[in-house]
């Protein structure tokens, strides 16, 4: 990793926290509140300044590809913690699951969509597949007052 500010103590290069945060296009805080969460563990120089090397850079993108995937900051705290695949398993299995429910409703969306675009009708309320969906819909509702 190739910086225009100092090295470190052992020869290897790296970067202060605005270098390093403008790499991955983060404010500062954001690295910051990382760290005190737990997730990042910078070196420090002889003045106590942050100082980010090759190691974060991979910490750093791997925390961006989990938020990515929708992870919060105290999951992907928790991955980090752990080489256990069963905990492991235990840790994702929720956010699998949340994340099947809202790709279940998105298609449901996307499903009402594209009858709409598909309808002949100029009322998209008289479409047989505009009519089973909200049949479908009203069912599930009046099924969960009645419990």
């Amino acid at each position: 990793m190739k910086s225009t500010e100092d090295g470190g103590a052992d020869g290897a290069e790296t970067l202060g926290i605005g270098a390093f945060a403008a790499r991955f296009g983060l404010a500062t805080h954001v690295l910051r509140h990382w760290e005190a969460m737990g997730l990042l563990h910078p070196a420090r120089d002889a003045a106590g300044r942050r100082r980010y090397g090759a190691e974060d850079l991979t910490r750093v993108a791997t925390i961006l590809v989990m938020k990515e995937a929708g992870l919060g900051l105290d999951t992907i705290r928790s991955l980090s913690a752990t080489t256990g695949r069963a905990t492991r398993h235990a840790i994702l299995r929720p956010a699998a699951d949340e994340l099947k429910a809202r790709i279940a409703a998105a298609q449901a969306s996307l499903e009402l969509i594209e009858g709409g675009l598909n309808c002949e009708h100029e009322d998209v309320t008289r479409c047989p597949g505009y009519r089973r969906l909200i049949a479908e819909q009203t069912g599930s509702v009046v099924r969960q007052q009645s419990r």
